[in-house]
């Protein structure tokens, strides 16, 4: 939409004159988090698939889980989801509270998860072996899925200038 000589009457304004575009920069920030949420969200999903499949799964006569570096990369997959819910949590809580950190910690929130959900999907599908790229296993939708929400809402750059920004702030 182009707005050229376009006039609003100063009742109709939101915010300031000027102020449009920082406005629509604030409104992104939720965004961010919702785009981290669903993220995290696959990530648990298939950090469960994952481990009903290797509990499940028998090699050598013996569940894929009683390896010892299938465990490993569970408890890291583990790890990634928890790290990444606390920043999501903490990131929404900001934001409810209009702090001014607020957008830091979207973007934050936003490119650990996301970076962090494509990787645990990722071992996910690389635990199914073989199996992980056939749609009758849902990991493979997931994986995806997800990569796109590492460009959603800003990308993976964008975000590293937002957080950037504001570390270097006096």
């Amino acid at each position: 939409m182009i707005f050229e000589d376009c006039e609003v009457p100063v009742e109709n304004l939101v915010g300031k004159e000027g102020d449009g575009f920082k406005i629509a920069m604030k409104a992104l920030d939720g965004g961010r988090v919702n785009i981290a949420a669903c993220s995290l969200g696959a990530a648990q999903r298939c950090t469960d698939i994952a481990r009903d499949y290797i509990k499940g799964r028998k090699q050598f006569g013996k569940p894929l889980s009683s390896f010892q570096s299938l465990q490993f990369q569970l408890a890291d997959m583990c790890k990634e989801v928890y790290a990444s819910r606390l920043l999501v949590r903490n990131a929404a809580e900001l934001l409810d509270k209009n702090d001014p950190s607020a957008a830091s910690a979207c973007a934050m929130a936003k490119l650990y998860t996301c970076d962090s959900a494509y990787k645990v999907v990722d071992n996910a599908l690389q635990m199914h072996g073989g199996y992980g790229y056939l749609k009758d296993y849902p990991v493979e939708r997931f994986l995806r899925d997800i990569r796109v929400h590492r460009i959603l809402e800003g990308s993976d750059a964008v975000m590293r200038i937002i957080i950037s920004r504001s570390a270097l702030k006096d």
